[in-house]
């Protein structure tokens, strides 16, 4: 039996909103009723990923990449105005029996409540706080990267930038067994933040030694140099950063040919071809999920700020280079 979907139509919500360039707005939204596959979720937290969410803001999407860039519940369209997010944690108020009074995630934008089809939310399991769940799309994204890392037992592994994404790649790649994985970022204070996970680190300018695998999520070309000449013989570099309409050029002279070296990108729109027919979007979430169990994850939340100062805060959140996953709270 399904509880009554009908909600007042004259209800409204808010949402974040880029119009323009570095602007950002809460406007109001009517409620739509649910149809009898859709779900009303009550947000509770959602979190901001800097990296993707700064070049949004700053209108760095190139005009090809428009369709692609598209979040399953965005609203706009590229350039501006777009209301754009991807990290959402509510709860359920109306939909499938199932389903309601269920904490869930989505991959929404900022917004109080919202409609969504119910295949599109994941009931986020026992044993993982909500607050924390707001990781779970970077946690996707680096489980990704990892499975087109293709990294194995025993490899040694190199991981370029120690931001939220690189963090959790680093955590993946440490936790298989016999592997041993070096976080390498040019900001000294990403070392503890590393030691809170117990992943080994370096400096940019003190990285040394030859890679088996080596992945880059720092958003830098330095850095993807910085992977050509560490890699070892027939490694295999993995360019998980997305660097928008920023032109990056490679040193492919020297030992690049010689050594056979592979740079292979990672995009978590889709997964990996050897896992394609086992492995559904759903399915891939609801692990990324599972594997937030870990309480020492909660070092990458850099911050959180109240729903209702989002409008006032939000540009200085994306613009702050120590921000890493900034939670916003929406329960007063």
């Amino acid at each position: 039996m399904e509880t009554k979907r009908q909600i007042d139509p004259r209800a409204t919500s808010r949402a974040l909103w880029f119009p323009a360039k570095g602007e950002c707005v809460l406007r109001e939204e009517q409620v739509l009723a649910p149809a009898p596959h859709e779900v009303v979720v009550r947000t509770m937290f959602s979190g901001i990923s800097r990296g993707t969410e700064s070049l949004v803001f700053a209108g760095k999407v190139p005009e090809s990449e428009y369709d692609r860039m598209r979040g399953p519940h965005m609203a706009g369209s590229f350039p501006f105005p777009v209301k754009y997010g991807y990290s959402a944690v509510g709860r359920v108020e109306q939909g499938p029996a199932s389903l309601v009074g269920k904490a869930v995630f989505c991959l929404h934008p900022h917004q109080d409540m919202f409609v969504a089809d119910a295949a599109s939310v994941i009931v986020i399991p026992e044993g993982v706080p909500t607050a924390r769940a707001v990781l779970a799309a970077n946690m996707e994204t680096a489980l990704n990267i990892v499975w087109d890392a293709t990294i194995l037992p025993g490899d040694r592994v190199a991981v370029f930038g120690a931001g939220v994404v690189g963090t959790l790649v680093a955590h993946i790649a440490s936790r298989i067994v016999g592997t041993e994985v070096l976080l390498i970022d040019s900001n000294p204070e990403r070392r503890r933040l590393a030691a809170g996970l117990d992943l080994d680190f370096a400096r940019s300018e003190d990285a040394w030694g030859e890679f088996d695998v080596l992945v880059n999520a720092s958003g830098s070309g330095e850095a993807l140099a910085q992977a050509i000449e560490l890699a070892g013989q027939e490694a295999r570099i993995v360019e998980a950063s997305w660097h928008g309409d920023k032109p990056v050029s490679l040193p492919l002279g020297g030992a690049f040919h010689a050594r056979r070296l592979t740079i292979a990108s990672s995009q978590v729109g889709s997964v990996p071809p050897d896992r394609r027919v086992r492995w559904s979007y759903a399915r891939r979430l609801g692990k990324a999920l599972d594997l937030l169990r870990d309480d020492r994850l909660d070092v990458l939340v850099s911050g959180e700020t109240r729903f209702a100062d989002l409008e006032a805060d939000y540009p200085r959140i994306i613009a702050d280079p120590n921000t890493l996953c900034h939670r916003i709270c929406y329960e007063e």
